[in-house]
């Protein structure tokens, strides 16, 4: 049986080839600052995307992206400032969830766009 990791690269694989699929560009995977961390940033069209991928064997408990909760949300955010300031990105910014389940008998791969937003 896999581990948490296991599970999150496997998850971040799927979320991975879903994006470039759909013509989006990876510009880097776990990208890290200090404590903060952004599964994968992308873009497409000029826009920058940060995405959250979640990854479930079943939906019993809720849906995957219900757990991206506020703090996780206020944790990206914060990550991504610190991206873009380090990178001197001057694109259009957006927060995406990659919302997959998956278990011997399915895989279900969603992808919301501008999941949230940040709040002033």
């Amino acid at each position: 049986m896999p581990n948490n990791t296991q599970k999150g690269t496997q998850g971040e694989e799927i979320a991975v080839a879903h994006l470039l699929k759909h013509g989006y560009h990876i510009l880097a995977r776990n990208w890290r600052h200090k404590h903060l961390e952004i599964d994968i940033i992308a873009s497409i069209n000029a826009t920058l995307v940060i995405v959250e991928v979640k990854l479930r064997a079943n939906a019993y408990y809720g849906n995957p992206e219900d757990f991206v909760t506020k703090s996780k949300q206020k944790k990206l955010i914060k990550a991504a400032d610190f991206y873009i300031k380090e990178n001197n990105i001057n694109w259009e910014t957006r927060f995406d969830i990659v919302s997959i389940i998956q278990n011997p008998s399915e895989l279900k791969v969603e992808h919301l766009v501008g999941a949230f937003y940040p709040t002033l």
